[in-house]
């Protein structure tokens, strides 16, 4: 069982890796990256040659059985190997976006990944961030958080990343893919993007990256604070 949870929900490019990745480095907490792994998934299903427009179940199992995902970090960045190769650049291109929320979609996928996911924080103070964090992984996180933002501007942001990254991308395609995403991963009829009643909701459109951090980390300070009294 974890330590300490902060569990952080909300839509692509909503903010809320970016925020995860600090939150957790300023509280020396560790930051599981949830989405990477599920995007570690993408990737092997892709290496397979697997089926895009019809998920192939049978290969999903295999995948299930055979493969090893592990996240490790290092000055305060995080790796994600597959099957022991290091993959942290790859699962963030095209390719892996397109496909990542069918296949999270699958129950077996995402069964597999809650176990793994509570495995890796077991014993740890941890940050992490997804879509389903505070409502089925970790239902009973001390903090919880649902990070929200207008889509264009999400789409802005992803681009400034990519182009950082730089991945040959444009700003249509990656608006497309978010509205695809969003009302995809909140239509799926198993652990859906939604926000758990008790989650704080937060708006980062006109937040600056400094500004939603610090309002997340004080409310996380608050929050062991109270803890430390009683």
């Amino acid at each position: 069982m974890a330590e300490f949870v902060v569990a952080i929900d909300g839509g692509a490019g909503s903010g809320k890796s970016t925020t995860a990745k600090a939150v957790a480095r300023r509280l020396n907490f560790f930051y599981l990256d949830t989405g990477a792994m599920y995007r570690a998934v993408t990737l092997k299903y892709i290496q397979c040659s697997g089926d895009p427009d019809n998920i192939e179940m049978s290969l999903i199992d295999k995948i299930i059985t055979d493969t090893k995902i592990d996240l490790r970090q290092e000055d305060h960045k995080t790796y994600v190997y597959l099957d022991k190769n290091d993959v942290t650049a790859e699962i963030r291109k095209p390719p892996v976006n397109a496909l990542v929320s069918p296949i999270s979609a699958v129950p077996e996928v995402r069964c597999w990944m809650v176990d793994k996911q509570r495995e890796v924080a077991k014993g740890r103070n941890v940050v992490c961030e997804g879509r389903d964090i505070g409502t089925v992984v970790f239902p009973d996180a001390q903090v919880k958080i649902f990070m929200q933002a207008d889509l264009k501007e999400r789409a802005r942001r992803r681009l400034d990343e990519l182009t950082e990254k730089k991945v040959q991308v444009t700003f249509a395609e990656i608006f497309e893919n978010l509205r695809f995403r969003d009302d995809f991963d909140s239509r799926r009829s198993h652990s859906p993007l939604k926000k758990a009643d008790d989650a704080i909701v937060i708006d980062t459109t006109d937040l600056s990256i400094d500004q939603e951090i610090t309002l997340v980390e004080n409310i996380v300070r608050e929050r062991l604070e109270n803890r430390t009294r009683v």
